[in-house]
């Protein structure tokens, strides 16, 4: 659930939702982040306000809506019926958007760095231009392969025509039905005299990849190195995925804090209670991880930790 929420933060800058209590276990129903918003915080938790005007503009149908609204909590459903009776007080006068707060206990809200934006938003300006890029590289590939035979038909001392313009279109076809089975060659039959232009500039001693100063240009509106995906050099990869990970750290945070938030609601007080710790292991660094915790064990920490570092269960 988390990875698919993660993932939503990355597409869309932030994800909204309210927890729905079935009794014995609960769920979560995502909001519309189009329609939401968070100004303030209760003590550690966001206060989401979402606006009612979601309903009549997703699901104009009566019966639609009506439906839709009773798969969302009661303070949903009772914040509809007032702003549908126009009792909801707006951030100024003449405001009829529609906001309601709902309970800080039971909505959430994620983002990076308490940001909306989507982390990648600024790449899609560098994404449009390698496109762009791209497709040219493949013309001019594509043109470097392609042959031109040309065929120059004499003239006589005085310049004049020895064939006529019949028996130059003869002599052209031929060509042409001799080669129609060629791949990438065209035929040009002339009578004029036939010069090179190119356009590429020649000052430069060394040779340039265009298409790679734009690839370069993309990494570098990402914030990621090039070498993560392309790697040239061991430390640059190493460095940039601990950026990586200390860039989604404060998620991280936030899902351990909402874990045990809802621990501490579902909890028998004074029968028992539970601590929920997400590890900081990943995919690059679980080996060295289940090590440290092996030697914090010889000062009395936990013997699970390596344990569940290398993926396995506590039970």
């Amino acid at each position: 659930m988390f990875g698919d929420i993660a993932l939503e933060i990355v597409v869309n800058g932030s994800y909204y939702g309210c927890v729905v209590d079935f009794g014995d276990k609960f769920a979560i129903q995502q909001l519309p982040s189009k329609y939401c918003r968070c100004r303030y915080f209760s003590g550690t938790n966001p206060v989401v306000e979402l606006n009612m005007q979601f309903f009549d503009a997703t699901f104009p149908n009566a019966q639609q809506r009506l439906a839709a609204l009773k798969a969302f909590p009661p303070e949903i459903q009772r914040g509809y019926i007032l702003y549908k009776q126009g009792k909801l007080v707006g951030d100024y006068p003449g405001d009829k958007r529609g906001y309601i707060a709902l309970d800080p206990q039971t909505s959430i809200r994620f983002s990076l760095n308490n940001s909306e934006f989507p982390p990648f938003v600024g790449v899609i300006p560098s994404i449009i231009d390698l496109d762009e890029a791209q497709e040219l590289d493949r013309k001019k590939t594509m043109q470097q392969l392609l042959k031109i035979i040309v065929q120059k038909l004499p003239l006589d001392k005085n310049g004049d025509l020895i064939f006529d313009v019949d028996e130059a279109k003869d002599i052209h076809n031929n060509a042409v039905a001799m080669l129609k089975r060629a791949v990438g060659i065209d035929v040009l039959t002339t009578f004029a005299d036939i010069e090179k232009i190119d356009t590429r500039d020649n000052n430069s001693t060394t040779s340039k990849d265009d298409l790679e100063k734009v690839e370069r240009s993309l990494f570098n509106s990402a914030g990621v190195s090039q070498n993560i995906f392309n790697a040239e050099g061991n430390l640059a990869v190493t460095n940039s995925i601990l950026n990586d990970e200390a860039s989604f750290r404060d998620l991280i945070l936030q899902f351990e804090s909402f874990l045990n938030r809802m621990a501490e609601k579902f909890s028998r007080k004074n029968h028992y209670s539970f601590l929920v710790t997400m590890l900081e292991t990943t995919q690059y660094n679980y080996k060295e991880m289940s090590k440290a915790y092996e030697g914090q064990t010889k000062i009395g920490f936990s013997k699970m930790l390596p344990q569940i570092a290398l993926g396995h269960s506590q039970l």
